[in-house]
């Protein structure tokens, strides 16, 4: 079994296709198609199946596929390390970042990061903070911000808090909202509402709040970012709960304070076998003491 072997599986199961997974490692379709099915007859037992119109994994490759990446992750680890013990920062970094991050200047801090580490290649994925949890978890990101309700931990994971947040109202200019000194959770109740899909820590934080107000509301449009939301909002859709310090961000709209507002705490996590050298370097970067 060969390291290649894995990214092979790997790529295939998160493009979903061989022919997207050869023109990403940058291999004929033969070749990778070839891999793998080596790699399958020493597994004895397949790892995909393969129909005209898609590639889906298997029973088997779907255990197969989470030890395959923590090899792989382990793999990029050991270089790293070697990298750093001769005074280099290599390799690559993963941060994870909710839409609504507020409690760090991102960009300034990945510019300083590229200023300082220019061999380092960063990716940045937007996801809400449960999925970024279990990534962490599973070695696909390396660092994550999250924003999550009061009542909530990140588990699995090690981290630090960074900031808590009260959220407001966001309403278009000329809501009749717009122009007064604060509203509260009733009086919200009767409006409709744009905010983040059910389920996910975004929409349980004012999920909560109102149900333990003893109040219901209607929540008429589910949208992924914050961009989105408030361009519903500014279309007068509805009126958004969102973090008081991130939603002056957003342009075209009004901000009211609400009284009984939920917060947020927002988390910097990584992963409990420690930090790669590069995210070590990137917490450095954003001044967080790490034990």
């Amino acid at each position: 079994m060969e390291l290649q072997q894995m990214r092979y599986v790997v790529a295939v199961a998160e493009t979903g296709s061989f022919t997207r997974a050869a023109q990403r490692c940058l291999v004929v379709q033969s070749a990778l198609s070839h891999q793998i099915a080596r790699l399958e007859r020493e597994l004895g037992a397949r790892l995909f199946d393969r129909t005209s119109r898609r590639v889906r994994l298997t029973a088997a490759g779907e255990a197969f596929l989470p030890q395959a990446r923590q090899c792989l992750d382990f793999a990029s680890r050991a270089a790293a390390e070697v990298a750093a013990a001769v005074g280099e920062v290599r390799g690559r970094l993963t941060v994870g970042v909710i839409p609504t991050v507020a409690a760090v200047d991102l960009p300034s801090a990945l510019r300083v990061y590229r200023q300082r580490y220019p061999q380092v290649r960063v990716r940045l994925r937007m996801a809400p903070s449960h999925e970024l949890v279990e990534q962490v978890r599973e070695g696909a990101v390396d660092v994550a911000f999250l924003g999550l309700p009061l009542t909530t931990r990140p588990e699995g994971v090690r981290g630090r808090e960074l900031a808590h947040d009260r959220h407001v109202a966001v309403v278009a200019p000329e809501h009749p909202l717009a122009t007064g000194a604060g509203t509260d959770l009733r009086t919200l109740a009767g409006e409709e509402f744009v905010d983040f899909p059910a389920g996910s820590p975004g929409r349980t934080q004012s999920d909560q709040a109102f149900a333990a107000a003893g109040l219901t509301r209607n929540v008429a449009f589910e949208v992924t970012t914050a961009e989105l939301m408030a361009g519903l909002v500014r279309e007068g859709l509805g009126v958004a709960m969102l973090p008081s310090t991130y939603a002056p961000r957003l342009a075209g709209v009004a901000t009211v304070p609400v009284t009984d507002a939920p917060g947020r705490i927002e988390h910097l996590v990584w992963s409990t076998a420690g930090l790669t050298p590069a995210a070590a370097a990137f917490v450095e970067v954003l001044g967080i003491a790490v034990e």
